[in-house]
């Protein structure tokens, strides 16, 4: 199913929580990912009720240099019994700005919900 076109918005408050939290990790083009998020905004959703968004950053923009699209970051995601409901995937456009931010469940139900940050980890409640 292709993406479908929303007029862009600005990130919510739960996109850049999740955006942050990931982006706070150490890696080459981390800071300049981080400096994006002022310029980035939501221009489609991945299907109805999908938390998954493509994303696209705002010129002028400092761009990263990442040598995939895939920002390198383990991002999984927890329900608070600890038991493994998913990841979240942080996509960039040939590594220099973000492209997608992509809720990678492996419930039997889609999430309606971004996980929120407890004790610096990635949580869901059902």
């Amino acid at each position: 199913m292709a993406p479908l076109s929303v007029d862009p918005r600005p990130l919510n408050a739960d996109e850049r929580a999740v955006l942050e939290h990931i982006l706070s990790a150490e890696f080459a083009g981390a800071s300049q990912l981080r400096s994006q998020l002022d310029h980035t905004e939501v221009i489609a959703v991945w299907g109805p009720d999908s938390l998954s968004v493509d994303l696209q950053v705002r010129e002028p923009c400092e761009h990263a240099a990442l040598p995939k699209e895939l920002v390198p970051v383990d991002a999984h995601v927890h329900d608070p019994s600890g038991t493994y409901i998913g990841e979240i995937l942080v996509w960039t456009d040939r590594g220099a700005t973000l492209a997608a931010l992509e809720f990678a469940w492996v419930t039997d139900e889609m999430p309606m919900s971004l996980p929120v940050i407890v004790n610096g980890r990635l949580s869901w409640s059902a």
